[in-house]
């Protein structure tokens, strides 16, 4: 007899966790789609982004992770619709799947607030594909200037601006100050890259908003020690291939920059709005579906919508659920339970989040916490946050070669102040440079 069918689209962490919660429990066959062949672990993509790790180092194949439950199959396609009388979801290639139980855990994608122009000119962070992208525009950006002769182009290539000042934001200043202090500081002939500004960029009045204040204030005086310019009260209105049009209180600034990063919104995923269409769900402005307390659809107890793609309730002091991994991880868990509970006529309770805590790392040996359940010891900085944060994300990598790896890495560029992953990949690998006027 056939078990119950789950569908499970998205290989995320909240796809991902409710898969193996799901283990080899024969009473269900379990079915994970993603566009992508391999887990991604999104909280360290930053640091493929700037050079300190390899894309290989932080994703692992979802076959690979699954192989051992064999109730379980793993299938590479892109889900583009949904057909909830039929139980079945759409596929790009035209071949549908059919389920029991929907696990939608599509995450999110980038929001740049309906100015969709900014994309080509400001990169966001949420694939391999843009942590590679934004790596090589760092390199290329120094490699740029040091054959630039105009000093206002030379100036324009050694600026970065990143745009959001939440734990992406930080994260990727403070490394792109430690690139520029530490890493290249030795490497070139024509310019000194600790002379390169970087700009971290941030519209409400703090960086680091969800934490305590007193958290924000030590994050940004970690991130003015490692060079960069934190410029909170600041709204982008503009970004093109030579910079930033900025607003503040004082009126409108424009900052030269060839490099800009984004990290300041994100939306739903296509998918995640297509199923809101099919069942008639509400969702938020950027798409997010509105769960009910057991994160199922309205009318729809089949199927849940778990992570970014979702408002989920249960979250700290009554609010939604944070977009953080922990958002997707306890989710994801919470959904397995529910569909086994079923199973055996129990019913579990509304999900609760758990608050484990924040930490964000800025630099070498920096960082903050806001790990509330820790006590005094939750609001460490400096090198403890800093020993927390690789402690904790060591412990949620997935696969054992990739935990050995990493920490190899990561004492390797401890020792060195070395970034072993600074290959420039693709064309045209040197942009147009402004050559000086020959002599008359």
């Amino acid at each position: 007899m056939p078990g119950h069918r789950v569908l499970i689209v998205g290989g995320g962490f909240g796809g991902l966790y409710a898969a193996k919660t799901l283990d080899g429990d024969g009473r269900f066959d379990v079915t994970i789609v993603d566009r992508h062949n391999y887990h991604l672990f999104q909280p360290l993509l930053y640091q493929v982004a700037t050079g300190a790790l390899a894309p290989g180092e932080i994703a692992q194949p979802l076959r690979s992770i699954l192989r051992k439950y064999r109730n379980q199959t793993v299938l590479l396609g892109e889900a583009v619709g949904l057909d909830p009388e039929k139980r079945r979801v759409l596929m790009s290639d035209g071949g549908p799947i059919e389920y029991d139980s929907l696990v939608v855990a599509t995450g999110a994608r980038h929001s740049y607030f309906g100015n969709d122009e900014w994309a080509r000119f400001a990169p966001g962070l949420k694939s391999i594909d843009d942590a590679t992208l934004i790596r090589r525009r760092i390199l290329i950006a120094f490699e740029a200037a040091e054959r630039e002769h105009a000093p206002e182009l030379r100036r324009e290539w050694m600026t970065f601006v990143v745009v959001g000042g939440g734990p992406t934001g930080v994260e990727l200043a403070g490394s792109l100050g430690e690139i520029a202090h530490d890493t290249l500081r030795r490497d070139f002939r024509s310019i000194h890259p600790p002379d390169a500004r970087i700009i971290l960029v941030e519209a409400l009045d703090r960086v680091l908003p969800p934490y305590p204040e007193g958290r924000s204030k030590s994050a940004r005086r970690q991130l003015e020690r490692l060079g960069v310019v934190v410029r909170t009260g600041t709204r982008v209105v503009g970004i093109d291939e030579h910079g930033v049009d900025v607003e503040t209180a004082d009126g409108r600034e424009r900052i030269g920059a060839k490099t800009v990063l984004w990290a300041a919104g994100v939306q739903a995923s296509s998918f995640a709005r297509k199923v809101a269409e099919a069942t008639g769900a509400e969702t938020d402005k950027a798409g997010r579906v509105k769960v009910e307390p057991g994160l199922t659809i309205p009318g729809h107890p089949e199927i849940f919508v778990v992570g970014d793609a979702a408002i989920q309730p249960g979250g700290p002091n009554g609010g939604p659920v944070p977009g953080v991994a922990q958002g997707a991880i306890q989710p994801g868990r919470y959904v397995a339970r529910v569909l086994k509970g079923r199973l055996e006529g129990r019913r579990l309770g509304p999900f609760r989040y758990r608050n484990l805590g924040d930490v964000a790392v800025i630099g070498r040996l920096s960082g903050v916490t806001n790990i509330p359940w820790l006590g005094p010891f939750g609001r460490a900085g400096g090198f403890l946050a800093w020993a927390l944060w690789l402690g904790i994300h060591i412990v949620y990598l997935i696969g054992f070669a990739n935990r050995i790896l990493v920490i190899t890495r990561w004492a390797w560029s401890f020792l060195t102040h070395g970034r072993g992953s600074r290959l420039i990949t693709g064309q045209p690998l040197v942009p147009d440079i402004e050559e000086p006027e020959p002599p008359a």
